[in-house]
């Protein structure tokens, strides 16, 4: 887990590409909890708040910049 104070540090490239891969692990969580795979539920939690997390610099980021 990345704290915000991490992600700001990173270029906009490095905070799109780990969107990317959040999203991925996020499909993959979502595809292993729905077949009943799935035993540390609280990780789809935590992707789901990094990807937010990730989302609200980006906005400040693009905000900043108009």
């Amino acid at each position: 887990m990345s704290t915000a104070q991490d992600l700001r540090v990173k270029s906009d490239d490095e905070l799109a590409v780990s969107i990317v891969e959040l999203k991925k692990e996020q499909f993959n969580l979502r595809f292993r909890k729905a077949s009943g795979q799935l035993e540390n539920t609280s990780r789809v939690k935590v992707i789901r708040r990094e990807i937010a997390r990730i989302k609200t610099i980006q906005g400040d980021r693009n905000r900043r910049a108009s």
